[in-house]
């Protein structure tokens, strides 16, 4: 039961990461960014590609954070010839084109079967202690990604961020270089989320493409909107509430013996039950983003 708590956790931990990534783009710019998931997908494979040659885990992270904020620059440069929502399915069809690549790439990824045996952080302490150390390494980092975001929001970058969202003229017009702003908060955004891929592809030991996978994306978007766009703390427990609600349809599976497939309908079910009741009386998220107006 201790090793299932702790995986949960470890699992939410890192989903927070990445929605907290998410977040930098969506909630605080207002960015529809539908392929956030091939940041963490670039991080986990250049781990994995890096630690199967040979290198350093850290080599690998760091590898991983700069190709994901050079994608990041490239994907917020793409967003000055197009509109809001034709950009969000720009980025869908960027990560569908690298999630290709990286499936038919076999001599450098691995190919569907992707790349496995890769060591986790903390693989020469006893168990359960590799799983204790590893959850405390994704906590402190989750801590202070939600504190540098939360210090981000509510400084001058924030609400810069904020003013391009809601009167991006206005914005203009103060002297804000707009593409400037947007390239600054998706390339944070994707060095975050980065991190935590690479972070996930050593919890797991394996890289792959089903790390890109669109829904994958779309269940950080869930996270978000249930806790709260532009809401550190809103975007933090919209995570626990979807990982409860995974977490939770094993004891159930068990209880009434459902099959695999029933338990995977009921997991989707029951998160779109929750989002449905979040949009219906909690359209804004269960703990909304405060801004300050002027009366």
């Amino acid at each position: 039961m201790s090793e299932f708590i702790i995986s949960t956790l470890t699992v939410a931990g890192i989903y927070g990461l990445m929605a907290l990534g998410l977040n930098l783009q969506a909630g605080y710019a207002g960015l529809l960014n539908f392929g956030h998931i091939a940041f963490a997908g670039l991080g986990a494979y250049a781990t994995g590609i890096t630690v199967q040659a040979g290198g350093s885990p850290w080599l690998g992270a760091g590898i991983g954070v700069l190709l994901a904020m050079a994608l990041g620059w490239c994907i917020a440069r793409l967003g000055r010839q197009l509109g809001a929502d034709y950009w969000g399915i720009a980025t869908l069809a960027i990560a569908e084109i690298l999630r290709t690549v990286a499936t038919n790439e076999g001599w450098l990824t691995g190919g569907a079967n992707g790349i496995a045996a890769i060591p986790s952080l903390f693989e020469g302490l006893p168990r359960p202690w590799n799983s204790v150390a590893f959850l405390a390494a994704v906590a402190v980092l989750l801590a202070g990604a939600a504190w540098a975001g939360r210090r981000l929001g509510n400084g001058r970058f924030g609400r810069a961020l904020r003013l391009m969202r809601e009167e991006p003229k206005l914005a203009a017009c103060m002297g804000y270089d707009l593409v400037s702003l947007r390239s600054r908060a998706v390339m944070s955004g994707a060095a975050l989320t980065a991190i935590a891929g690479s972070l996930y592809a050593h919890y797991m030991s394996f890289a792959g493409p089903d790390y890109m996978l669109a829904a994958e994306t779309f269940l950080l978007w869930t996270m978000l909107m249930i806790g709260g766009l532009g809401n550190t703390a809103g975007v933090l427990l919209g995570v626990l509430v979807v990982q409860a609600a995974h977490a939770l349809v094993p004891f159930a599976k068990d209880a009434f013996h459902f099959s695999s497939d029933t338990a995977g309908a009921m997991r989707i079910g029951l998160i779109g039950l929750i989002l449905l009741a979040c949009l219906l009386w909690r359209s804004q998220g269960l703990l909304p983003e405060k801004i300050r107006r002027i009366a």
